[in-house]
């Protein structure tokens, strides 16, 4: 292959461009302890977090500068490209590794955490981050998918396999008993990953469990993570701390349920209500289940814990260019990458921030130049990689498929002045996955013209072909006269007749964890902007207040009336500012999927007072709108009760007389004694430390607050003080503490975070964090966080009192994580308990 210099300049080094220093890369845990520290030479423009990622996790044993680290997996990819024919000449590899030094080295892109943590290291290093397993209805194969499991954690790496394949706990074993079904061996699967930290040292296990929605089991399924978190929540009620979540199955791994076209047609009022699971050893059909009420069991479920996600199993095949070879029955554990099974997939992304002009328009040749050498290097890392079994090492070479995708569409989509729930932020996010596709697609042609069509794909040629006129005609559909569009129109006239491709797939969306922070990125994958500010805590008791440079951007157009505040929505909006409604983000979903390759990588974020039937509204639209798959979180879904469907307070049900309106009534106010008890709690919410004091009635009831700061004249000060002066008067006019507490909490603003109290671990403001105590401290049977009533009827969808509210906190340095994609990353230390 001829490569032609882009990015890199002849007889300058891409190291030489820059100005390196010396600098501290530093990780504090919660508490305050320094848990990691190395002095790594780093260009000046990156960012602290930057270096504090590639020092903490990708840096060898013996590297100390990231020129070490680029300079081995870039070359390292690029000698074997060479070894392997992929380059006509010395100078095009030498072409090719100075533009790939130069993207990875400005931050343009950036390879899955595998790469990183392996190539250069050893001969055959692991390099995929994304594997899909199999697994028969035998022992053997059912313990040796453990195993396997356990060496892919252990490198770094995620895995997904279907169930459905092992038979239900109803059916029968050939000896005449029951068999265990696979619920009991998900008990086994999650164990191990629990105990086996991904990369060695850092990365908790991911992993995804599916089952279609025929098997017989499919119910317990639905309904296990609810079920045993539940039980992590009475043991946190009982004084337990977080290691109440060690005690219970099934938190280890993501799950979702595999539904057919013929599932989500039963669920028509006027479709016959007829729909049977299947035996899995005969394929008979075995009983009868009513499919609306397994629907909206999935949605209950979902909406207390977030589990389990939806996956159109029919829709991902429409779409499969290798149908010869056997059906799509898994997705990796963030649900981007979807193919056959015992296959892998090795990811890289590409930050978009850095292709956006000072004008606003976007760097199209810069672009397709990014895609072509990602794309070469991910092929190469196709043989250059190892795989923990002979049948994923297989298909590999026979299929060959990549996940080229791209970070930071929230942040391009804010500093281009668009709100993210638009018309024309969804074009523009349309045409950017149409051209990159189009881009990858023919640059797999063009490998294969030089290094021939692999045996996979020569088998399913006419079915591949197929799928690709059928993305074609979504660019034509799609397209309008935009420069994005005619550039994508443009690359994908030539895909179709194309005599052979390299890859089954080109392309996904990943959440882009850790090398998101790497590559210095204000949003990942396909979200949006997390919020608008936040608070780091530096040494010595400062701190500093960040904001994303896409806010920058627009902050004084906004200030100025030429931009609407819509523009700055964000998925954690600030109190009064406009949130992002959770359609806005099925539909920016549909507006990337019919031009991505594989499937798209994302949570549909939803206010705490999303109902039941909005989680089935969602599910539904997913489908209809053409998704793969879908995953929900309703905020506060892991710490917050549900309104319960039991009886009311007592002064709730006293019957309540109309005054007259003629009459002008005197509120009473309840005074406290002169001499009163009270009682004085400390507490700590992300370092600011404060003393709550709650004055008492004679009947032990409170009657006032103060909230004291320990930063004595601050504005926070000033305004807690003000705050609690309110609730008190409110107290002694009368307004019930269970209405202050269910009002109050959840409230979310800075500061947030880890508080360092067993019974609170963590809160979304301090406000938060005041009711949360009040509600503990003085209602009657409030044993768990945020609970004022009583607990759930068994048709009530169970909540989960997550020791660290949102997320769970970070393996590594014990900060609060963020959902990213459906998995967590870590805005502290740059961990990510995804897999990319």
């Amino acid at each position: 292959m001829r490569i032609e210099r882009f990015f890199s300049k002849e007889g300058v080094h891409p190291f030489d461009e820059h100005r390196w220093s010396s600098r501290d890369a530093r990780i504090t845990g919660s508490n305050g302890e320094t848990i990691f520290e190395k002095s790594i030479e780093a260009p000046e423009q990156w960012s602290d977090m930057a270096c504090r990622v590639v020092a903490s996790k990708y840096l060898g044993k013996d590297e100390t500068s990231v020129k070490d680290l680029i300079r081995r997996v870039c070359c390292g990819i690029s000698g074997a490209g060479l070894k392997s024919g992929y380059f006509t000449s010395l100078l095009d590899e030498n072409a090719f590794e100075a533009d790939l030094i130069w993207l990875c080295l400005n931050q343009y892109g950036s390879f899955n955490s595998p790469v990183w943590f392996n190539v250069g290291l050893q001969p055959k290093p692991q390099v995929s981050a994304c594997f899909i397993q199999s697994v028969e209805d035998n022992m053997d194969s059912i313990m040796q998918l453990a195993v396997t499991e356990a060496n892919l954690f252990k490198h770094g790496s995620g895995t997904g396999t279907d169930l459905s394949s092992i038979r239900s706990s109803k059916e029968r074993l050939s000896s005449g008993g029951r068999p265990s079904g696979p619920l009991s061996f998900m008990r086994v699967y999650d164990q191990i990953a629990a105990v086996v930290k991904s990369g060695g040292k850092t990365r908790r296990a991911a992993k995804m469990q599916s089952l279609r929605v025929d098997h017989p089991d499919i119910l317990e399924f639905i309904e296990c993570k609810e079920r045993e978190d539940r039980k992590a929540r009475d043991l946190v009620a009982a004084g337990w701390g977080p290691e109440a979540y060690d005690t219970v199955a099934y938190q280890n791994a993501n799950l979702s349920v595999r539904v057919t076209d013929e599932f989500m047609k039963a669920l028509d009022p006027t479709w016959p209500n007829s729909f049977y699971t299947k035996k899995v050893t005969t394929g008979h059909d075995y009983g009868f289940i009513n499919p609306r009420d397994l629907f909206r069991r999935m949605a209950e479920c979902a909406h207390a814990c977030g589990d389990p996600g939806i996956q159109y199993h029919d829709t991902i095949n429409r779409w499969h260019t290798c149908p010869e070879s056997g059906s799509i029955n898994a997705s990796n554990p963030c649900s981007e990458y979807m193919f056959l099974d015992d296959s892998a997939c090795n990811l890289a992304s590409l930050n978009l921030m850095k292709f956006r002009n000072p004008d606003g328009s976007f760097n199209v040749e810069a672009f397709k130049h990014a895609v072509r050498i990602f794309i070469i290097a991910q092929d190469i890392l196709v043989d250059l990689g190892s795989y923990p079994t002979p049948s994923i090492e297989t298909n590999s070479w026979r299929f060959r498929p990549l996940g080229l995708g791209f970070a930071n569409l929230g942040a391009l989509v804010m500093s281009n002045g668009l709100p993210y729930d638009s018309d024309d932020a969804r074009s523009l996010a349309g045409s950017i996955a149409a051209l990159m596709t189009g881009q990858a697609y023919l640059t797999s042609a063009e490998i294969a013209e030089e290094l021939g069509e692999p045996q996979g794909l020569s088998l399913n040629r006419t079915s591949m072909k197929e799928v690709l006129e059928d993305h074609h005609n979504e660019v034509l559909q799609r397209s309008d006269d935009s420069p994005m569009w005619r550039a994508a129109v443009c690359e994908w006239s030539g895909v179709p007749v194309c005599d052979g491709f390299r890859n089954a797939q080109v392309t996904c969306i990943a959440p882009t964890g850790t090398i998101g922070f790497m590559m210095d990125c204000d949003t990942t994958g396909i979200e949006p902007v997390l919020a608008l500010s936040s608070v780091k805590h530096l040494a010595g008791g400062w701190e500093a207040t960040l904001v994303p440079q896409c806010v920058e951007l627009v902050k004084e157009r906004i200030n100025s009336g030429e931009l609407t505040k819509d523009v700055v929505a964000c998925a954690m909006p600030a109190p009064g500012m406009p949130g992002i409604p959770y359609m806005a983000h099925l539909k920016m979903m549909a507006a990337v999927q019919p031009f991505i390759s594989g499937a798209i990588s994302k949570t549909i974020n939803m206010p705490a007072t999303a109902t039941v039937e909005d989680v089935e509204n969602v599910f539904m639209e997913g489908w209809k709108l053409g998704l793969k798959s879908v995953t929900v979180y309703r905020d506060g879904s892991k710490q917050f009760q549900p309104v319960s469907t039991g009886p009311r307070p007592a002064s709730e049900d006293k019957a309540q007389t109309q005054p007259d309106a003629r009459i002008e009534r005197t509120p009473a106010r309840r005074r406290l004694p002169e001499t009163r008890d009270s009682v004085t709690h400390k507490f700590n919410v992300a370092k600011h430390e404060g003393y709550i004091t709650v004055g008492l009635y004679e009947d032990g009831t409170p009657g006032e607050m103060f909230i004291t700061m320990t930063k004595a004249g601050s504005t926070l000060g000033g305004l807690m003080d003000c705050f609690a002066t309110s609730v008190s008067l409110n107290l002694q006019y009368g307004v019930p503490l269970e209405s202050m507490v269910k009002k109050f909490r959840h409230v979310r603003f800075e500061p947030a975070g880890m508080t360092g109290s067993k019974d609170i671990p963590f809160a979304k403001s301090i406000v938060d964090y005041v009711f949360t105590w009040l509600g503990r401290r003085f209602l009657p049977g409030t044993t768990e966080v945020a609970e004022v009533k009583s607990a759930p009827t068994p048709t009530t969808a169970g909540p989960t009192p997550a020791p660290s509210g949102d997320a769970p906190p970070c393996d590594v340095c014990g900060s609060l994580t963020v959902r990213n994609g459906t998995c967590f990353k870590c805005p502290n230390c740059g961990n990510s308990l995804g897999c990319s």
